[in-house]
């Protein structure tokens, strides 16, 4: 049997010509039809209702309404998309990986679609 090549091995991710290894599961390139990337953004309601929560506040002790309008922008602030790694096979497709980080789940979708080219 020939030996696999190794695509990416990078924060526990591996891929492979033969396999494509998450944290969760394994998963077999020859049922892999075809790869693709999803953002996914979190909703927005929570910060901004502390932050008009916040401003009606004001107008009852100022200090309360300050502090839950830095709570609401800071919240609104620290809310990142999230980048999702899509894998289509005859059964349907699957989301195998989720990371915040969008060069990561870039690589990860380029090293796979090598692998699946490699296969031929």
């Amino acid at each position: 049997m020939a030996e696999e090549k190794v695509f990416l091995d990078e924060r526990g991710i591996k891929v492979t010509n033969a396999r494509f290894v998450t944290f969760a599961k394994t998963h077999a390139l020859s049922g892999i039809t075809s790869v693709s990337t999803f953002t996914v953004s979190p909703s927005k309601k929570g910060p901004i209702i502390v932050a008009v929560l916040g401003l009606i506040a004001l107008a009852i002790k100022w200090w309360l309404g300050l502090i839950l309008i830095a709570a609401g922008v800071g919240w609104f602030l620290s809310l990142k998309d999230e980048y999702q790694v899509v894998l289509s096979s005859a059964s349907g497709n699957e989301d195998a990986l989720t990371d915040r980080d969008s060069e990561f789940i870039g690589r990860v979708v380029d090293a796979l679609n090598e692998a699946i080219i490699h296969r031929g």
